[in-house]
């Protein structure tokens, strides 16, 4: 999951929550740079210092390897830019419990952050995470999976609450986000667009042998 967001950053990777308020005081759109194509991130400050932040973008590859992405906790440290450290804690097959060591910060602000995050999923369709330890007072949200319009690829979105329990502005949270959630889900993306092309080259070269990646709890691959 992500704290640079989910993983490095306010992100992390991933109870349910959504980030929306009907008293949201304001908001901003990052526009995606050259490297972010077909990624948008919202944020909007919410009630009580928290920020909102909703991040989507477009997977070409199937629900199953992008779920296998943002389950994959032992290894997001490797793929995830800022994200220090990450790992599995335990899993009882209904809650899985991780954490994530990451860099954070723009301008002049820059921190280490440490969170542990309770997480619940709906196979192939929603990860829910709520913190249960580390660097925030609200940290909670959700990745949705849907198939996107095109019936060919898939849509992940990234819904979350946030306020770090430690000084920081709510601006320079909202720039956090904005700067470093796209980073985030461009690594999900080329990670589960990765393994869906390593998946169709071995289907293609040897069809009766392939077995599908599954999964082995109702939480991650």
């Amino acid at each position: 999951m992500a704290i640079a967001t989910m993983y490095g950053s306010f992100v992390l990777l991933p109870a349910k929550a959504s980030c929306q308020n009907t008293h949201e005081a304001t908001s901003q759109t990052q526009q995606p740079d050259k490297d972010h194509q077909g990624i948008s991130v919202h944020t909007s400050d919410l009630d009580d210092g928290v920020t909102g932040v909703v991040g989507k973008v477009y997977i070409n590859a199937s629900p199953r390897h992008v779920w296998s992405a943002i389950t994959d906790y032992n290894n997001q440290k490797n793929f995830v830019p800022k994200l220090i450290d990450s790992g599995l804690i335990s899993d009882n097959g209904s809650e899985q419990v991780m954490f994530e060591k990451g860099k954070t910060g723009v301008l002049f602000f820059r921190k280490t952050v440490y969170i542990k995050l309770s997480v619940r999923g709906d196979y192939l369709q929603r990860l829910s995470f709520r913190q249960v330890d580390g660097d925030f007072k609200v940290y909670e949200g959700d990745w949705l999976i849907e198939r996107a319009p095109d019936g060919k690829g898939t849509m992940l979105t990234f819904n979350a609450k946030i306020k770090p329990d430690f000084f920081a502005p709510a601006m320079f949270v909202r720039k956090v986000q904005e700067n470093d959630l796209p980073m985030v889900l461009a690594a999900m993306k080329k990670r589960a667009e990765s393994a869906e092309v390593t998946f169709r080259m071995a289907r293609a070269s040897d069809p009766k042998h392939l077995v599908h990646p599954s999964d082995t709890s109702p939480i991650a691959d």
